[in-house]
């Protein structure tokens, strides 16, 4: 539903205000799944550059042991990195208000017949007259 001048005019101002306001731009940023999951990902970089460090490090006094810390510390914040930023990049991150897609579960493909049943469903019930409900 389309809104009125008066309306749209009304919402521009709250809008300018709000963009205004410092403290409402932290606390929006503050709840921003997006802001968490970047700051996760430059976290696991520093730690990727500590864990390159200790490997760097072992090598160097010739303690294997400590390489390999270096080496799986490196390993696994690239894979936290890698996590964080896919999750970052997923639209259920920048939804705010409506709806989403549902998720498959990844072992069922879309050939599957209990998934196609259940969208065929889905897709019967949408497109049902206005006045069979």
């Amino acid at each position: 539903m389309p809104l009125s001048e008066h309306e749209q005019r009304l919402f521009e101002q709250i809008e300018r205000s709000l963009a205004e306001d410092p403290k409402f731009a932290s606390a929006v940023r503050a709840s921003d799944p997006r802001f968490h999951a970047r700051r996760r990902v430059l976290v696991a970089a520093g730690v990727v550059v500590a864990g390159l460090a200790l490997l760097i490090y072992g090598a160097v006094i010739k303690i294997p042991a400590v390489a390999v810390a270096g080496f799986v510390v490196m390993l696994a914040s690239l894979g936290y990195a890698v996590q964080s930023h896919r999750r970052s990049q997923s639209p259920d991150l920048h939804v705010v208000g409506g709806t989403t897609s549902r998720r498959r579960p990844r072992g069922r493909s879309s050939s599957g017949r209990r998934g196609s049943f259940l969208d065929r469903m889905e897709d019967r019930w949408r497109q049902r007259p206005e006045g069979h409900r």
